[in-house]
C-alpha cells in the first residue's frame, strides 16, 4: 500500500515537474487571455440592472380574516398563489409592454458610434427624430440612419449600405441643414438638434435606430423577471439594459400601465351602473312629470284647493300603510329595470350594475361575482381569444351566475308583488272602516299616492348616482409601490472578476490541457522512469543532452556529460568487479539508428581511459561505423576489422591504431565496408581476435550495429561480458523498444543486458536538474561570484 501511494506521488510530482517545465508557454497563454479578458471588458458593452418591489391588494383579504389552519399550513397569502401568478402574467402583457414602448420612445434609440463600439445616448440624446406618418406606419419601420453633425445646423446623412464610419467618407453622404424634411421610404422626417444637450458635439458620428414595436415587445417580455415568495403578495420585478436609467425608467411605466389598466377594469363596474341609474332617473322623471300633471288635472276640475284636514286625517290613519306601500313598489320597480338591465342585448358591456338598493344580499353577491369574473375574462381576451380554454370557462361561470340571478330576481318579485296585494288589501279594509269620503277626494289621493312612489324612486336614484361617483373616486390602485425602481449604476454583466478568473483558468487550461493530452498521446521515452516503467531490465544510467559541438568528454571535465559518464563507469565496473585476469568486454548497441550508442561507446571508453586503465575501442557496426568520427581521426586507416576477418594474412595487431593524444585508448577501426556483414562476423576470427587482446587490455568496448534493425549484433553476442543497451531520449518508440528490448532481455540474447538512457534534456520532459560536483577551474567566474567567494 505504501508502495502504491509513493508511485502515485511520484506521478503527481512528475505531472508537477511536467507543467513547470512549460511555465514560459504556459505564463504566455495566461498573459495572452488576461489581455483578451482586458480587452472584452475595454470594448463590450455593459448591463445594469433595475428592481421594483410592488404589493398586489387583496379586496376579499381585507374583508375576511383566513383562518388558523390557512395561515399555520401555507401562509397568509397562500390562498392568493394563483391570483399572484395571474398577475405576473397581466404585468408581462403584450398590452403593457407596447404601451410603456410607444409612452417611452423605446423604439428609437440613439447611439454614439465609435470606432470599435458604439454607447447608446438614453438619458440625454443630442438630436430629436420627427415623422410624418402616423404612428401605426412608424412602429412597423425598421431601418438605420448614419449622421454625421457638422456643425450646429448642418449635418451629412449618409446611406444605411452596411459600412460602418470608419469606412465611410464625408463625400458620400448628402449635406442637409437641421430642420429640412429628408424623404424616406417610410416617410419624411425631421431631425432637429438638442443643442443644450452635452452629447451634442460637433464632428460626432450617431446612428438612429428605428425598430419595430412587436419585436421589441418580445424582446422586453423575456427581459422582464418578476418572481415572488410563496404565500406572499409582493411581486418583485427585475430588468438588465444596457442603459441603467432606461432598465429604471421602464419599470417604473411599468408598474403605472399595470395600475392603469386595473383601475380601468374597476372604473368599468362604475361606469356601467352610472350609466343603468342615469337611464332610470330619466323614465322615472317622465313618469314623476305625468303623475304630478295628473294630479293638477284632478285639482282642477274637482276643485279640490283645500283639503288640508280632511287630507291629514285620511293620512294619519294610513301613513304607516302607504309607507310600506311605497317600499314594495319600488323593491319591485328596481327589479323589473334590474331584469331588463339583465335580458339587454343591446348593451357594450356584459357588466351589471351594483348596489341598486334591491335589499337582497344574495342577489347583492352574485352580481359582484358576476362582474369580477366579467373584468376578469376581458382581461384575458386583451392577450387570447374566445377560443381560449381560460375564456371559455369564465363564459361558462358568468352564464351560470346570470341564470341564478335571473331565477333569484323572479322569485323575489313574486314574492314582493303578493306583498303588494297584501298591502292594499289592508288598505282598502282600512278605508272601509273610515267614513265615506268624498269620492274626488279618494281620487286625487290615489293620484298623490302615485306621485310620492315615484318622487321616492326619484329621489332614491339621485341618492344612488351620487354614490356611485363618489365610488369612482375612492378607488386604488391594485399595485401598491414597496420600492421604486432602483439601479447601482453598476454594471452586472459583464462582471470584471469572473471575466479575469475565466480568462485566467482558460489562460491555464490550454496549455495544460495541450501539454497533458500530448504526453498522453506521445510514445516516446524521456527521464528513466519512463523507461523502467515498461522494462524490468538493470538501469545503467542516463547521459545529459549536450552540445553537437562536444562531442567527447574531457578529462579535467566538470560538465554534466562528464559527470553522467562517471558515474556509468563506476556502475559498469560494480557489474563487473567479479571478471579478474582479463579484459572485461563492453558491448554497445541500440534498437536502431541515431540512437547515440557509438556517442556512448566513445565517451565511455575515453572516461575509462581517464582513469588509466588501458581501453581498446573496437569498431564493430562496420556497415555505418562513425567511432573515428567522434574521435577527430580524419585519416582513414587502410586496414580494420573487416580486413582482418575476411583475410587471414592479416595480423591483430596490424588493425590496432594508436590515439595521439590518450596513451590508455586503442582503437580498431572497422576497416573495408564489406558486401557480406554478417557472414564475416560469423567467421571464428572474431572470437581470435577477442583471445588475443583479452589479456592485454583493462577492457575492451565493442560499438555494435542495431539489434533492432540487423542480426549482427546477435551473431557476436556471446563474446560480451555485458551489453549496454542504448535507448535515446525523445527518439525511439516505445512500443517498438519493448518490443525489441524486452524480448532480447527474456531471452537472454544479450548477456548481462542493461538499459541507457542518452540525451536525456534538462526541464521539459526529462530531469529538471543537471550533473556536476564543485567548480570548474576553467571558467572564469563572474565578479559577482568573486565578492561572495570572498566573503
Amino acid at each position: 500500500m505504501e508502495s502504491k501511494t509513493n508511485s502515485v506521488t511520484a506521478d503527481i510530482k512528475q505531472k508537477v515537474e511536467l507543467f513547470l517545465s512549460y511555465w514560459k508557454w504556459i505564463a504566455l497563454s495566461v498573459i495572452i487571455a488576461i489581455a483578451i479578458g482586458y480587452t472584452y471588458l475595454r470594448y463590450t458593452t455593459y448591463e445594469y440592472q433595475a428592481s421594483a418591489t410592488i404589493k398586489i391588494r387583496d379586496e376579499k383579504q381585507a374583508t375576511k380574516l383566513p383562518s388558523i389552519e390557512e395561515i399555520s399550513s401555507e401562509g397568509l397569502f397562500s390562498g392568493g398563489t394563483d391570483k399572484i401568478k395571474d398577475e405576473i402574467q397581466i404585468i408581462k402583457s403584450r398590452t403593457l409592454m407596447e404601451n410603456i414602448i410607444k409612452t417611452l420612445n423605446l423604439n428609437i434609440r440613439i447611439f454614439n458610434q465609435g470606432k470599435i463600439k458604439e454607447k447608446e445616448l438614453y438619458e440625454d440624446p443630442p438630436i430629436s427624430l420627427s415623422f410624418f406618418e402616423s404612428d401605426s406606419i412608424i412602429n412597423n419601420v425598421k431601418a438605420n440612419i448614419f449622421i454625421k453633425v457638422k456643425s450646429d445646423s448642418e449635418f451629412i446623412l449618409f446611406k444605411d449600405d452596411g459600412k460602418s464610419f470608419i469606412d465611410r467618407n464625408e463625400s458620400e453622404g448628402k449635406l442637409y441643414a437641421f430642420g429640412d424634411k429628408i424623404d424616406t421610404n417610410y416617410g419624411g422626417i425631421v431631425l432637429v438638434p438638442n443643442l443644450e444637450s452635452d452629447s451634442f458635439i460637433i464632428g460626432r458620428n450617431l446612428k438612429i435606430t428605428i425598430t419595430p414595436v412587436s419585436r421589441l415587445v418580445s424582446y422586453f417580455q423575456k427581459s422582464v423577471s418578476a418572481y415572488t415568495e410563496k404565500g406572499s403578495s409582493v411581486i418583485t420585478l427585475e430588468l438588465k439594459e444596457t442603459v441603467a436609467q432606461k432598465a429604471v425608467d421602464f419599470l417604473n411605466q411599468l408598474i403605472k400601465e399595470y395600475n392603469n389598466d386595473v383601475l380601468h377594469d374597476k372604473e368599468e363596474v362604475v361606469k356601467v351602473t352610472s350609466e343603468f341609474i342615469n337611464k332610470r332617473l330619466e323614465q322615472v322623471q317622465e313618469e314623476l312629470g305625468q303623475v304630478e300633471s295628473t294630479a293638477e288635472q284632478v285639482q282642477q276640475k274637482n276643485n279640490l284647493t283645500d283639503l288640508g284636514s280632511q287630507t291629514n286625517l285620511n293620512l294619519q290613519a294610513k301613513k304607516q300603510l302607504d309607507q310600506q306601500i311605497s317600499t314594495t313598489a319600488t323593491n319591485i320597480q328596481m327589479i323589473s329595470y334590474l331584469q331588463e338591465e339583465l335580458n339587454d342585448e343591446s348593451k357594450f358591456s356584459d357588466m351589471l350594475p351594483a348596489n341598486v338598493g334591491i335589499g337582497d344580499s344574495n342577489t347583492s353577491q352574485i352580481i359582484k361575482s358576476h362582474n369580477e369574473l366579467v373584468a376578469q375574462r376581458d382581461r384575458v381576451l386583451k392577450n387570447s381569444t374566445e377560443k381560449n380554454p381560460v375564456v371559455v370557462q369564465l363564459n361558462n361561470q358568468i352564464d351560470q351566475l346570470k341564470n341564478n340571478l335571473e331565477s333569484s330576481l323572479n322569485s323575489m318579485k313574486k314574492t314582493s308583488e303578493l306583498t303588494l296585494n297584501n298591502l292594499n288589501s289592508e288598505s282598502n279594509r282600512i278605508s272601509g272602516q273610515l267614513y265615506v269620503a268624498p269620492s274626488k277626494a279618494r281620487t286625487l289621493r290615489g293620484v298623490q299616492r302615485q306621485q310620492d312612489i315615484k318622487e321616492s324612486l326619484y329621489l332614491y336614484l339621485l341618492e344612488k348616482r351620487e354614490e356611485s361617483a363618489i365610488r369612482l373616486g375612492m378607488y386604488q390602485p391594485n399595485a401598491k409601490i414597496v420600492d421604486d425602481a432602483y439601479s447601482s449604476y453598476r454594471p452586472v454583466a459583464p462582471n470584471p472578476t469572473l471575466t479575469y478568473l475565466a480568462a485566467l483558468i482558460f489562460g491555464l487550461m490550454i496549455p495544460l490541457g495541450l501539454i497533458y493530452v500530448s504526453d498522453m498521446l506521445d510514445t516516446k521515452l524521456y527521464q528513466k522512469n519512463d523507461l523502467v516503467s515498461i522494462l524490468d531490465i538493470p538501469y545503467l544510467g542516463d547521459i545529459p543532452q549536450s552540445s553537437k559541438n562536444v562531442r567527447l568528454v574531457k578529462k579535467a571535465d566538470y560538465s554534466p556529460k562528464a559527470e553522467a559518464f562517471r558515474i556509468v563507469r563506476s556502475n559498469v565496473d560494480f557489474m563487473l568487479k567479479g571478471i579478474n585476469g582479463r579484459a572485461k568486454k563492453i558491448f554497445v548497441t541500440s534498437t536502431k539508428a541515431q540512437e547515440g550508442k557509438s556517442h556512448t561507446s566513445t565517451n565511455l571508453a575515453t572516461s575509462i581511459s581517464f582513469s588509466q586503465k588501458s581501453v581498446l575501442l573496437v569498431e564493430m557496426d562496420i556497415r555505418v561505423p562513425k567511432i573515428l568520427d567522434y574521435l577527430y581521426i580524419k585519416e582513414k586507416p587502410k586496414k580494420g576489422l573487416t580486413d582482418y576477418l575476411a583475410d587471414s594474412s592479416v595480423k591483430a595487431q596490424d588493425i590496432v591504431l594508436k590515439h595521439k593524444d590518450n596513451p590508455y585508448l586503442d582503437i580498431i577501426p572497422s576497416g573495408t565496408i564489406p558486401p557480406n556483414p554478417s557472414e564475416l562476423l560469423m567467421s571464428d576470427r572474431v572470437e581470435e581476435l577477442f583471445k588475443h587482446f583479452e589479456k592485454k587490455y583493462d577492457y575492451i568496448i565493442a560499438d555494435t550495429s542495431a539489434v533492432g534493425l540487423v542480426s549482427d549484433t546477435l551473431l557476436i553476442s556471446n563474446f560480451a561480458d555485458m551489453f549496454i543497451y542504448v535507448v535515446s531520449a525523445d527518439g525511439v518508440d516505445k512500443r517498438h523498444l519493448v518490443h525489441v528490448a524486452k524480448t532480447l532481455y527474456e531471452e537472454k540474447r544479450l548477456p548481462n543486458m542493461t538499459m541507457l538512457l542518452n540525451g536525456v534534456k534538462p526541464g521539459a520532459k526529462g530531469y529538471g536538474y543537471g550533473y556536476g560536483y564543485g567548480d570548474n577551474p576553467d571558467n572564469k567566474k563572474k565578479w559577482y561570484q568573486k565578492i561572495f567567494k570572498r566573503k
